[in-house]
């Protein structure tokens, strides 16, 4: 008697959310079925996308072995930008790390300025990240919102205590935005609830934060898998927006991935294959070798 797999099929889906504008858009998420199980189950309309780290201030504390790639162009963030090009990157994740209040405490102003030319540089579709300090990214974001005006960028970390800001500024300006929340899933339903009253689900995508390997990914992988399972199965529609993990500075700050060129460089990738068998459709890496290895991985399925 001959065998047949079993078959399941998913009335939900996730949304699908576009970055970028005109010939540099890219569209993101859109599945009917679980993580690489397009087979006879559904459909993945848009494959997985893969984003470099630009800082628009010099790294500190990097290892050699990834600074030295760059290391041409560190002091220039639109440089910067243009190199991670050629390593295929499909989108650049511009941090905006000088608006640091314990740090340069840059103007919003001028940290808008340098999104826009790094907007205007590229052929992508550009992240924003601010400096993860709640007050000063409420400022911060509204103005790069302001300044990149209809880029379709993808802006955040939009969280608890300044999602209202972000929000109503990349909604006036024709961005979409990150809906930060730590490592809970009713936190995270809460926050996208309390979008969804002003701003379309069409324009958020979920970062639920991401840890490295050996340093609590199980627990990430686990809320990213049941975040995609509820959103896909059961249709809830606070869990259907696709997922960034934004996994790099939490894999190259571990010691193991310090250690050699080889070892971070897997540290990283091993992570990244981890959160993407677990649901993400935007993976944020620093290592070019790792974009190349994932992406190799990804081909042979």
């Amino acid at each position: 008697m001959e065998f047949k797999a079993p078959v399941e099929s998913y009335s939900g889906n996730v949304r699908e959310v576009t970055l970028g504008r005109g010939a540099k858009a890219l569209k993101i998420g859109g599945e009917n079925a679980l993580p690489f199980h397009s087979f006879d189950e559904g459909s993945v309309p848009n494959p997985p996308r893969f984003a470099l780290e630009v800082l628009d201030t010099e790294p500190e504390g990097w290892p050699e072995s990834v600074l030295g790639l760059y290391k041409d162009v560190v002091s220039d963030p639109v440089k910067w930008a243009k190199k991670c090009l050629t390593y295929g990157a499909d989108m650049i994740c511009l941090r905006l790390l000088s608006t640091d209040p314990a740090g340069k405490d840059a103007s919003p102003e001028a940290a808008a300025a340098m999104a826009k030319k790094v907007a205007e540089a590229i052929t992508v579709p550009l992240i924003v990240y601010g400096s993860g300090d709640e007050k000063k990214d409420a400022v911060v974001l509204p103005k790069v919102a302001e300044a990149c005006s209809g880029e379709n960028l993808l802006l955040g970390p939009a969280v608890k205590e300044n999602y209202e800001e972000i929000a109503k500024a990349a909604q006036q300006h024709g961005h979409a935005i990150i809906a930060q929340s730590p490592l809970d899933i009713n936190l995270m339903k809460e926050l996208n609830i309390k979008l969804c009253k002003t701003f379309p689900p069409d324009r958020i995508m979920i970062d639920p934060l991401s840890s490295a390997l050996g340093y609590g990914m199980e627990y990430s992988f686990t809320i990213m898998e049941r975040t995609k399972q509820t959103g896909v199965i059961f249709k809830d529609g606070m869990t259907q927006m696709p997922i960034i993990a934004d996994l790099a500075n939490e894999c190259w700050k571990t010691k193991e991935a310090k250690a050699n060129k080889v070892q971070g460089m897997l540290w990283e990738a091993i992570t990244a294959v981890s959160l993407l068998l677990a649901g993400a459709n935007i993976v944020v890496v620093r290592h070019p070798e790792t974009l190349k290895q994932v992406k190799e991985l990804l081909k042979q399925r």
